[in-house]
C-alpha cells in the first residue's frame, strides 16, 4: 500500500479537563488529534488514522511530517497529542518535557530496518562494512573521502555522490550513532532532506549515488534503486523480514516508536485512537513495508499504554 507524503500541521494545545471534553452530547468521542514527527513512522501512522477514519469519521486526525526531532519540539511544548519517533527520545528532550510538566508514555508500534541504497548502475558496490560506510560518512570524510576509490581501490575514480536524512531526522541520529558512534556526528557536504522520496529520486538519477533511509521507501522504489547489504561483523546481510527481526541484520536494524503525553489522555478520542492504534499496528505496519512486533509485544505494548491512562486521568 503506497502512501503519499503529505504535511499537515496544526499547533493545538491539549489540556485535558475530564471525560466533558471531546465528547459529544452522547458522551462519544468527538474532537481532533494532533499528531507530528518522524517520516519514517508516518506511513504506519497514516495507515492507522485511515482505518481509524472509516469507523470514527466525526474525529479528525491530522499528521504533521517534522523529522522525529522536530515532532518532539512540538510535543515537549504540549502543541500535539502523539509524537512520531524513530529513536527514543533525547535526554535533552525529556528534560523539557519535565520542564514544561508533560510526563508521557514510550510505545513501540513496529521494527524498521535502515536501507543503504545505490543506482541499479552502480556494479562495484555491491555491499558495504560497518567500517566503510563510517569512511564515508564521519566528520572527517568532508571535502576528504570524495571518491569511491577512496573507500575500496577497486572502485571506480569517480565522484560518490552522497543523500541521506536531514539533521532533525531519527533516521540520521541513529544511523550517525550505530555508524559513526555518536547520533548527530556527520560530515555535513551530502545532499540532505526530510523527504525520503528526494533522496530517492537522487540517488535513482545518479549512476554515482549513495544514500540511506528507512527500508519502506526502498520497497516502494524497487524497479528504480538498488539495495546494497552490510557487513556488521558476520558477513553481509541484506534486510528481510527475517533479518531485521532476528537481529543479523546489524547494526541497522531498529523499533519504532510513538510518544501520548500524559495531558491527553484525559480525551476520549486520543485514547481510543491509540488502543486502536496497537491493535491494528502489526496488520497495517506489514502492508506500509515495516515489520510488525510479535502479538506478545503489541499486547504488553496495550497494557503499558492502559495502566499509564488510569494513572493520568
Amino acid at each position: 500500500m503506497k502512501r503519499v507524503l503529505f504535511i499537515a500541521v496544526l499547533a493545538f494545545t491539549m489540556i485535558a479537563c475530564g471525560n466533558k471534553k471531546g465528547q459529544n452530547k452522547d458522551g462519544e468521542a468527538n474532537g481532533s488529534i494532533s499528531v507530528d514527527g518522524s517520516s519514517t513512522v508516518y506511513p504506519i501512522t497514516e495507515a492507522v488514522a485511515e482505518e481509524f477514519r472509516a469507523v470514527k469519521p466525526e474525529i479528525n486526525v491530522t499528521i504533521g511530517v517534522s523529522g522525529t526531532g522536530g515532532g518532539f519540539q512540538k510535543f515537549v511544548r504540549g502543541e500535539t497529542n502523539i509524537s512520531d519517533a524513530s529513536r527514543p527520545i533525547k535526554d535533552k528532550e525529556a528534560a523539557a518535557a519535565k520542564e514544561n510538566n508533560i510526563k508521557y508514555v514510550e510505545l513501540k508500534v513496529a521494527l524498521d530496518g535502515l536501507a543503504v541504497v545505490i543506482n541499479p548502475e552502480n556494479d562495484w558496490a555491491k555491499s558495504f562494512t560497518v567500517k566503510e560506510l563510517k569512511k564515508i560518512w564521519e566528520p572527517a570524510a568532508q571535502g576528504t573521502i570524495m571518491k569511491w576509490n577512496q573507500i575500496n581501490p577497486e572502485w571506480p575514480n569517480e565522484e560518490i555522490h552522497l543523500y541521506g536524512p536531514g539533521v532533525a531526522s531519527g533516521t540520521f541520529d541513529y544511523f550517525t550513532e550505530v555508524i559513526n558512534g555518536k547520533s548527530g556526528s556527520s560530515r555535513g557536504d551530502y545532499t540532505a532532506s526530510e523527504d525520503d522520496n528526494l533522496l530517492v529520486q537522487g540517488v535513482a538519477g545518479d549512476k554515482f549515488g549513495l544514500g540511506f533511509f528507512g527500508l519502506a521507501y526502498f520497497k516502494e522504489n524497487e524497479g528504480k534503486l538498488a539495495l546494497a547489504s552490510i557487513d556488521g561483523g558476520n558477513g553481509p546481510v541484506i534486510p528481510t523480514a527475517e533479518t531485521v527481526n532476528d537481529g543479523s541484520y546489524s547494526p541497522l536494524s531498529r523499533p519504532l516508536f510513538i510518544y501520548v503525553n500524559s495531558s491527553s489522555v484525559g480525551n476520549p478520542e486520543v485514547v481510543e485512537f491509540v488502543r486502536f492504534y496497537l491493535k491494528e499496528a502489526g496488520k497495517l505496519s506489514t502492508d506500509v513495508g515495516y515489520f510488525p512486533l510479535t502479538e506478545k509485544d503489541y499486547a504488553g505494548e496495550l497494557k503499558k499504554f492502559n495502566s499509564f491512562v488510569e494513572n493520568n486521568q
